[in-house]
Parts: structure tokens; C-alpha cells; sequence
């Protein structure tokens, strides 16, 4: 089974590395927090970076429950696995499927490739492709996408690394350009930030 934890934002790795540490393996299968790339302008050059995907949750996979919940009330900055009360619930299996999709093997969702056709959005190739219709923001200059699904008993926001060239078709010519053409929500600030680096 999986369940997902609350912990304090920014605590993720570490309280992982608890864990690890102080529950037996035969007790706790695997612990990891869940990752995604994006690229960010450091420099003068753009680099990819590994961003935590749920701020403030990690993933736990146990087949005891019992055992796995006595040694977690034992570590440090945990909050509390997700559930109602004393029971604990562990992700149903569209959410399981969806991580192990969405993150792959490393638990890391890769950046996305995409266009932009007239007002949609097109994603050609990584996570998003196929989840076009929960994107609701684009930012062209930071290359991420905004979107919302419902995870862990409550919407989510998330940021997603997709890199987007817009693709604008004629009416008298199939000609593809590179335009100004946005999608849904999309915010492009290449005029304002021009030359400007975003070193954090």
C-alpha cells in the first residue's frame, strides 16, 4: 500500500532520511519524495533544476500499517499520514497509477514538450501529454504550466516544467510561425524581463 504523509514544507528529504533510518525495511518498503524538473535562467543560461512536486507531503510504501504508523508518531517533524481519525487510508489506485506514470521510476516528472494551436494547448511529449485540459495557466518566459487535478482528498496546484513553441496556422498558407499567440491563461513576459536572470 502507499500512503502519503503531511510533514512541514521544506522538510521533505529530511524527515524521508528519518525514515529510512529509524524503520526496518521489512516494516517500510520505500520512502521518497516526489520530484519535478524544470529549467530555470541562472547566468545567462538555462538550467534544469529538481523541484519537490507536493510541497509538505512525501510517499511511504508499507504493507503494515500498524507497525508503520507506531514508528512514525516516533519522528521527528511528522505531521500525520492523510486519513479520517485514527484509521489510515492509503492513496487509492488511480493515484498510485498516476504517480508512477507522472513521475516514472525515479519519482521525478521530466519536463514536457508542447504547442499551441490557435487557443489549446498541444503537449507532444512527457508528463503532461494527455492532461491538457487541466492546465490552466502557461507561463512562456519561465517555461511551466499551471494545472489542477485532485490528489491526496483535495485539489491540487501544480507547477510543471513544458517547454512551448506557439504554433500559428495561416488561413491561406500551412506555414507554421513562432507568434505571440497565447493559450489558456497563458502569461508571456519576455518584454518585461528581458536580460534579466532569475538567479534564486
Amino acid at each position: 500500500m502507499w500512503y502519503v504523509v503531511q510533514v512541514n514544507t521544506g522538510m521533505e528529504e529530511k524527515v524521508c532520511s528519518w525514515c529510512r533510518a529509524r524503520i526496518a525495511p521489512s516494516v517500510l518498503e520505500e520512502c521518497f519524495v516526489p520530484r519535478r524538473e524544470e529549467k530555470r535562467k541562472v547566468c545567462g543560461e538555462w538550467k534544469t533544476l529538481v523541484k519537490t512536486l507536493f510541497p509538505g507531503y512525501i510517499i511511504l510504501v508499507s504493507d503494515q500499517e500498524e507497525e508503520l504508523y507506531g514508528h512514525l508518531r516516533e519522528i521527528p517533524r511528522f505531521t500525520r499520514i492523510l486519513g479520517t481519525g485514527r484509521e489510515v487510508v492509503p492513496l487509492t489506485e488511480r493515484e498510485i497509477k498516476f504517480l508512477q506514470q507522472f513521475c516514472g521510476k525515479n519519482h521525478v516528472a521530466e519536463m514536457s514538450e508542447g504547442i499551441i494551436e490557435g487557443d489549446c494547448v498541444r503537449v507532444l511529449t512527457g508528463p503532461l501529454e494527455g492532461l491538457e485540459a487541466c492546465i490552466k495557466k502557461i507561463d512562456r518566459h519561465k517555461r511551466k504550466a499551471y494545472l489542477e487535478l485532485e490528489m491526496f482528498g483535495r485539489m491540487q496546484t501544480l507547477e510543471m516544467g513544458l517547454e512551448v513553441a506557439v504554433k500559428r496556422v495561416s488561413e491561406d498558407s500551412d506555414e507554421e510561425t513562432d507568434s505571440s499567440v497565447q493559450g489558456p491563461d497563458e502569461t508571456s513576459q519576455e518584454a518585461d524581463d528581458a536580460g534579466q536572470d532569475d538567479s534564486n
